[in-house]
């Protein structure tokens, strides 16, 4: 069995994401899972980042605390991240010599042989796929694709200062790298989750994003923008966060799919449009990518510090759905039914994601296209004869058609309203307008998914966890029960309206959850009545992993 984990560190502007993405791609093309995260400072250059890869022969999309080979291509980080090298790991370093380092003058290969130090990073990708065992040529040809745009010379002078570290390193190799990784017959797509949410928003038939630029969330109009010829969605950056809803809620209105994202701070400009498209009853699907707050707080990591605000965001009473997808694949069939149940409950739709999530590459085998089915709600207007837009009916779901259809006036307001979408002041009718939307509320429960539940038979602990931390915690269960200890796992992906669920009262809960209040268990109470004592919670801005998580609930 292969399970190989690295570190790839150093400053920002050295290129350890190229050098972490080239490796990554690799793997994932010679068959091979791969699960990649990235930490990284709020600073241009400088600092110290880090690129960290598993590898494996089987899927396990979850983080790793400690490493089998660290590579740094600076002292400082060097220094960092040696304390989260196994007792047995590799070192990959520029300067140092011993047992068990590789040494590879990355700076020193690529000044003496180009004359150029940009291509230590390439040095340091070709050192890496030796000491894994990786074929040469697969990586020449990821290597090939990812420079292909600056032209052959370019193309050339990479690959060549990829083959120096490789041949640099595999010199040193003997007696110390064990691993070999020949190309196996396995398929896998390497994407992030923002890029799956992108696709996904595609195959659900939106046409239309604004969003303004935001970490993490940016990666999704950025990846629009880039495929809008090929996903055919229009892509618009707005001014700020409260022109992007109120355009996405303006383009649902004229009848196109629409979408927007954001994350905290700029999710907190959109509460009013979130309002708007509750009491105007118009579809809008919004992103939220969470990150440590408040205000700032570490725009580059990552928190599961949203999940109340979201649920409750908007001012008034209206029916709302808020999803939060654990991986890629999961977040491209979460947006799929988020804009499919937006527009057939007329409902705004959150998307809750986090940095974890959207900056980490998963391998998926299959995105299972033929799940994702689209279903237009639009009412027929040749059926109609008089026509009320916010008509009161026992589902609390209004024909819903879209100006320029037809000879139908469809009429809206912010205010409170009457059947035809005009202004009303009766109070009675007020009160039949809130039932009204909040009806769908009851209706849209029924259609919400139950949460996974992983080897919970015979346990006597169980974690509730929701969002992204679904495979570090799975993973978590796996190792406990390793051990003989009796714990499964309950995940949510799906929190509002939360399904009809029954927890028993025979078993020991805990909530898994990257925020420092135990929202998860604060939902549960208000929801199922159920009072969760005991939370294992995540805050210092990194993923929640296995390691940690077992050692908390261990040792507390």
């Amino acid at each position: 069995m292969i399970d190989i984990s690295m570190i790839i560190s150093g400053s920002a502007g050295q290129g350890i994401q190229t050098v972490g993405y080239i490796l990554a791609k690799t793997a994932s093309k010679a068959g091979y899972n791969v699960f990649s995260w990235q930490e990284y400072e709020s600073r241009i250059r400088g600092g110290s980042n880090s690129y960290r890869i598993r590898i494996s022969d089987y899927p396990i999309n979850a983080p790793f605390v400690k490493a089998d080979i660290l590579l740094s291509l600076d002292k400082k980080s060097n220094e960092k991240y040696l304390p989260l090298l196994k007792e047995d790991g590799i070192i990959l370093d520029e300067h140092q010599t011993g047992k068990r380092i590789i040494n590879v003058p990355f700076v020193g290969i690529a000044q003496q042989t180009f004359r150029n130090k940009l291509f230590a990073n390439v040095v340091a990708v070709g050192a890496l796929g030796a000491v894994i065992g990786i074929d040469p040529d697969s990586l020449n040809k990821v290597i090939s694709s990812q420079f292909s745009r600056k032209g052959e010379e370019i193309v050339s002078k990479n690959i060549a200062a990829a083959a120096e570290g490789y041949r640099t390193a595999r010199k040193s190799c003997e007696g110390i790298c064990s691993w070999i990784l020949p190309k196996i017959e396995q398929q896998y797509y390497l994407i992030s989750g923002n890029e799956a949410l992108a696709l996904g928003a595609a195959a659900a038939g939106c046409r239309f994003m604004a969003a303004y630029p935001m970490t993490p969330s940016t990666g999704i109009i950025t990846y629009l923008s880039k495929h809008k010829d090929r996903l055919k969605i229009f892509t618009e950056q707005a001014e700020d966060e409260i022109a992007a809803i109120n355009m996405a809620i303006g383009a649902s209105y004229a009848g196109v799919r629409s979408m927007t994202a954001s994350s905290g701070g700029g999710f907190a400009l959109m509460v009013e449009g979130i309002s708007l498209a509750g009491m105007t009853e118009t579809p809008v699907v919004i992103v939220l990518g969470q990150r440590p707050g408040p205000a700032t707080g570490l725009p580059t990591r990552t928190e599961q510090g949203d999940l109340l605000f979201a649920i409750n965001a908007g001012h008034g009473e209206f029916p709302k759905l808020v999803f939060a997808p654990s991986d890629p694949k999961d977040a491209f069939h979460k947006i799929a039914r988020a804009f499919n149940l937006a527009e057939k409950y007329q409902i705004p739709a959150v998307i809750l994601t986090d940095q974890h999530l959207a900056d980490s590459y998963f391998t998926v085998d299959n995105f299972e296209l033929d799940n994702i089915v689209n279903k237009s709600y639009l009412a027929d207007p040749d059926t109609i004869e008089n026509y009320r837009r916010y008509q009161l009916d026992h589902t609390g779901i209004s024909p819903a058609l879209y100006p320029g259809q037809s000879q139908h006036l469809v009429c809206c307001d912010s205010d409170e309203h009457d059947e035809y979408g005009h202004i009303t002041e009766d109070l009675e009718l007020r009160k039949r307008m809130v039932e009204k939307r909040l009806k769908k509320f009851e209706l849209l429960r029924h259609e919400i998914m139950l949460p996974e539940e992983y080897q919970i038979s015979g346990a006597e602990d169980v974690f509730i966890s929701w969002g992204s931390s679904k495979n570090a915690v799975f993973e978590a269960v796996d190792k406990l029960r390793e051990n003989k200890t009796k714990v499964g796992a309950i995940h949510f992906t799906e929190l509002m309206p939360l399904p009809e669920y029954e927890f028993l009262p025979e078993k020991n809960y805990y909530t898994v959850e990257s925020n420092a209040t135990g929202q998860l268990g604060k939902l549960l109470r208000i929801e199922y009545s159920i009072n969760v004592k005991n939370h294992i919670t995540c805050y210092n801005g990194l993923p929640l992993d296995q390691e940690y998580i077992i050692e908390r609930f261990l040792h507390g």
